[in-house]
């Protein structure tokens, strides 16, 4: 049976700090260009589980880990992860985007998976912590941000066919620009599938993403940007890319796939259907044919198309595309109720417009004795 750890009412009864720490956050500077994902902060958080407990966390200088060649993780693929983002724009104070729907997620992969729940103040500890420790290096332009990657693995040394009874959730943090810059286009995936359904495609685990490399291989072979994939049974309705929800725009009403097995619950697409409604429009969530699509796109009932997602914001669709080289493209790159959605979720999320829904979690001002800061509450 998992137990929840009893640690202290205060962070930083929870939690220690690695001697080099400070040493790692003073030696560190942001550079020039950020890209997506490819420049990491100098602190990170590990906590433990073993003999059926979480043990207390660490926040460490970022590097290499150390990991037996027989982890569970590197020979069955005993992993989930989460994708969200911190924001600190002008003079706004830092601020997480739904980060109790992250963790959520998270638990929910992991009982896929068989890895331990994961205690929500040990989540929110790691993710609280290392945006605390990394504030300084949170980029303040429209459209940057803190990307938080918070993750579990099975580091139990076994080959048997079972679940690690030692896991690991770590935290680390890239400042970044956004996932992708301007418009997309799409190659409709006819050949493969993503996940099966009944499997794991409903729940954020490296396998799925792993799975759509050759795709995504094929796609930029072919001029394309990314993959739209079809439901794995009949590949004829479509079901998302391989990091984003889908959605368009038909007869004045926003269509996106309704959930299912095998499609991921997207943080951002929840709150793009939330603040559609908000704005009046109308939201349906049912199957899309993709020759259905087509056919609206062909004859121009569906003015726009877009892509949804943490990394990615709300990002435009221009085209979709077959392999054989026929296209179909959208009346606009970027259509109104794209550029409506993009920026009224934005404008949440840094800070220039009120938060009727809650989403923002502001960094409590505890999390700053971590670096000995108390400013910016």
């Amino acid at each position: 049976m998992h137990q929840i750890p009893a640690f202290g009412d205060s962070p930083l009864q929870r939690f220690s700090l690695h001697e080099n720490l400070a040493e790692a956050i003073a030696a560190f500077s942001l550079p020039d260009i950020l890209g997506f994902g490819s420049v990491f902060a100098p602190a990170m958080f590990r906590a433990d589980y073993r003999e059926g407990s979480w043990q207390p966390g660490e926040f460490q200088p970022y590097g290499p880990i150390s990991i037996d060649p027989g982890a569970k993780v590197l020979h069955y693929g005993q992993e989930a992860f989460e994708g969200q983002k911190a924001y600190r724009v002008g003079d706004q104070p830092t601020a997480l985007f739904r980060p109790a729907m992250n963790w959520r997620r998270l638990n929910a992969s992991a009982a896929r998976l068989c890895l331990p729940p994961l205690p929500e103040t040990l989540f929110l500890d790691g993710v609280f912590g290392v945006t605390a420790l990394n504030e300084a290096f949170i980029p303040g332009a429209s459209g940057q941000s803190l990307y938080l990657r918070p993750f579990l693995f099975g580091t139990e040394s076994n080959l048997g066919m079972a679940a690690s009874r030692e896991v690991s959730f770590m935290v680390i943090a890239s400042p970044s620009q956004a996932y992708h810059a301007g418009s997309m286009s799409l190659l409709i995936e006819r050949a493969e599938s993503r996940v099966a359904g009944g499997g794991i495609g409903a729940a954020k685990v490296g396998g799925n993403y792993a799975c759509a490399l050759q795709s995504a291989a094929r796609c930029a072979e072919l001029g394309y940007d990314l993959t739209l994939w079809l439901d794995p049974l009949l590949q004829r309705n479509i079901e998302e890319l391989s990091g984003m929800n889908f959605f368009a725009v038909v007869d004045g009403r926003l269509l996106t796939p309704v959930l299912t097995d095998s499609i991921l619950a997207g943080v951002t697409r929840d709150s793009v259907i939330q603040l559609a409604r908000a704005r009046g429009l109308e939201v349906v969530e049912s199957s899309i044919a993709i020759e259905e699509l087509l056919g609206w796109i062909e004859t121009g009932r569906c003015s726009e198309c877009f892509a949804c997602g943490t990394a990615a914001i709300v990002a435009p669709i221009r085209e979709l595309g077959e392999a054989n080289g026929t296209r179909y493209a959208l009346p606009q790159a970027e259509g109104e109720i794209t550029a409506l959605l993009r920026k009224a979720l934005l404008d949440i999320q840094e800070g220039r417009a009120e938060d009727p829904f809650g989403w923002m979690a502001p960094l409590p001002r505890e999390y700053r004795q971590l670096t000995g800061r108390n400013d910016r509450a």
